[in-house]
């Protein structure tokens, strides 16, 4: 008589496929990051998302800050770190009560430190529909070639 009962199968050959997730730990701590800035008290004002990203000219910073007109922003480079700051002022609505509040307002700043030096001079920013977007471009190599004669 088999000791496994009466089919003669494993209890656990039943079990034909098993789908197995790949574990990204970053993932989860910024997901737990997430939670737990939720409940801790935070600075006053709001933090406009931002996207930095690098060409093989150019660093981009976008930021999504609309509300905000060009002269609530200041933009700043200081030793190869960029910071974009400003304020939103908080709308005036005439209502009994709000049911939801989400659009943050008040002042952020946001610091970025840039890998490798950039020329100031020729540094722009464009806001439009509500994307500020900083272009800085890299500063040329101090590298050159020698040729000997």
């Amino acid at each position: 008589m088999l000791a496994h009962g009466l089919s003669g199968r494993l209890p656990c050959a039943s079990i034909d496929r098993v789908a197995f997730a790949l574990w990204d730990p970053i993932r989860d701590l910024l997901a737990i990051q997430q939670r737990l800035e939720r409940f801790a008290p935070g600075p006053e004002g709001w933090v406009p998302p931002c996207d930095l990203y690098e060409t093989a000219e150019s660093y981009i910073l976008t930021a999504e800050v609309a509300g905000l007109r060009r002269e609530d922003i200041q933009i700043q480079l200081h030793d190869g770190h960029l910071t974009v700051s400003g304020t939103r002022s908080e709308q005036c609505v005439a209502c009994e009560q709000f049911h939801r509040m989400e659009r943050g307002h008040g002042s952020f700043s946001r610091t970025f430190n840039l890998p490798s030096p950039v020329d100031q001079e020729r540094i722009s920013a464009d806001l439009r529909d509500g994307l500020l977007t900083v272009t800085c471009p890299k500063a040329e190599s101090g590298v050159r070639r020698i040729r000997i004669t």
